[in-house]
């Protein structure tokens, strides 16, 4: 059977969720899939291409079936939503936040914020300033929970805990972001 890009995204993500991203490497995955390195290069140009494609996968679905009504609801759905998709393969936030700056995946994100913030009544370019924010509001407070989760494996039992849930947290910090851009609205 031939390798597909399928077999080498679904590869790239069981190495992610079992390693972390600083242990996929190419050569890794091409020992995985039972392949040559070269082959990996068929499918994908390059690793910056093949965290790209991750991070699709990993976005794949988070625009679907939004709620509807008002443009508070709808941002803290999408939020909340983002957040769930990147803590759903270890160190997906770094990942996600790599194919962003780098600009090699297809994630419709940012531009899903926009358009909520700007039905909210933000102006073109106050809606997207606000949807960056909240984006990198996402990835900071995912990646910091992330690290924090994977620290925590390695402490002995019994260690003390977090103050608070990293949802509540997350919630918390949402509130806030949600409440400033009511009040800018007003």
């Amino acid at each position: 059977m031939a390798l597909t890009r399928d077999d080498v995204l679904t590869g790239a993500l069981a190495i992610l969720d079992e390693y972390g991203l600083g242990d996929l490497t190419m050569r890794r995955l091409a020992g995985s899939l039972g392949v040559q390195p070269g082959a990996l290069y068929w499918h994908v140009a390059n690793k910056q291409a093949l965290l790209g494609a991750i991070a699709d996968r990993i976005l794949d679905g988070l625009d679907g079936g939004l709620p509807v009504g008002d443009w508070d609801t709808r941002i803290t759905e999408l939020a909340h939503r983002l957040r769930a998709a990147l803590l759903a393969h270890r160190d997906g936030a770094e990942v996600v936040a790599a194919a962003y700056a780098l600009q090699t995946g297809r994630g419709q994100t940012v531009r899903l914020m926009t358009e909520v913030l700007a039905d909210a009544g933000l102006d073109e370019t106050e809606a997207e300033l606000a949807a960056l924010t909240l984006l990198h509001y996402v990835f900071g407070h995912t990646a910091d929970e992330q690290s924090h989760a994977q620290a925590a494996e390695h402490e002995p039992a019994g260690a003390p805990g977090a103050l608070a849930s990293g949802t509540a947290r997350f919630g918390f910090g949402l509130s806030v972001f949600v409440d400033g851009l009511r009040a800018r609205l007003v």
